[in-house]
């Protein structure tokens, strides 16, 4: 595994574990983050104030993952230049009725000095995270 690597699971583990600092202090100063712009929380987000600031994606997805069983997303690396980044992981949740959602994400992630430089996150199916978030 490369340092890549290391930084960016490093990151799943701080958002599975809601280690807030620990995230951000893995954030390079240009950072990125890309999201579908369909979602509520979708767009882009650039530099590591914004970034750290834009907790869109964790209002949404926060009070829905009440446990670790839900925080967990099983990141499997599937490719690695020494640069970038891909990882195929599974997106949890469960409603107030019980309702659970599970669905596969594909990121693909860029590190640059060390750092968690550009994530940008490609849902499999944007239409049913709508309609579970609705």
């Amino acid at each position: 595994m490369s340092l890549a690597s290391d930084v960016v699971l490093r990151a799943f583990k701080a958002v599975e574990e809601r280690d807030y600092e620990g995230l951000v202090a893995l954030y390079h100063p240009d950072v990125e983050f890309h999201e579908a712009p369909s979602l509520p929380y979708g767009g882009a987000a650039v530099g590591k104030q914004r970034v750290a600031a834009d907790l869109g994606w964790l209002e949404t997805w926060g009070p829905l993952q009440p446990s670790s069983a839900e925080r967990r997303m099983d990141p499997r690396v599937i490719a690695d230049d020494g640069q970038e980044v891909v990882v195929l992981y599974t997106q949890r949740a469960v409603d107030a009725a019980g309702d659970r959602f599970e669905a596969p994400v594909l990121g693909l992630y860029e590190v640059r000095d060390g750092m968690l430089a550009r994530a940008q996150m490609f849902h499999f199916d944007t239409a049913a995270i709508l309609d579970f978030l609705a």
